[in-house]
């Protein structure tokens, strides 16, 4: 059974990119090609809030994510939020994902109410939601970006 492992991080630097990638490094999935999945969480697979990724394959390989993400230039701030909630300890649940510049009270805000509208679509019976945020404030003339991130599991290889 795979993990999917809820990771987050900050990054600064002299470009948007740049900043984006020293994001990737502090949450510690720097070295993989992310793909992006809409919100569901599978049934029995375990969700794990551990901040930063342990090692997940070889660098290149491909890694499924949920992301919330945003970045700004310098003076500024950004947050990202993401939200969890199942049906139960081991039914399906869902992720929502929200990020911008604004403060961790907003994003929290937002990504709150869109998890309890995605929770209003199916008829599962949620339990009390999770939310992880990372806020970052940028300095004149330089990028920062946050992001929080949910990894689906291990790398897998791209070609």
């Amino acid at each position: 059974m795979s993990t999917i492992r809820i990771v987050q991080g900050t990054g600064e630097a002299p470009t948007a990119m740049a900043a984006y990638d020293a994001a990737l490094a502090a949450a510690g999935v720097e070295n993989y090609n992310l793909v992006s999945v809409s919100s569901v969480i599978p049934a029995d697979v375990p969700v794990e809030d551990v901040g930063t990724a342990p090692e997940l394959g070889p660098a290149g390989e491909r890694l499924t994510v949920v992301e919330a993400c945003a970045t700004t230039a310098g003076p500024g701030q950004v947050s990202a939020a993401l939200a969890w909630s199942r049906a139960d300890d081991s039914g399906p649940g869902l992720f929502y994902e929200v990020a911008g510049e604004t403060d961790p009270e907003d994003v929290e805000n937002r990504v709150r109410k869109g998890l309890a509208a995605g929770q209003d679509l199916r008829e599962w019976s949620f339990g009390e939601p999770r939310v992880a945020v990372e806020h970052s404030q940028a300095e004149p003339g330089v990028y920062i970006t946050s992001l929080v991130l949910a990894v689906y599991g291990e790398s897998e290889p791209i070609c």
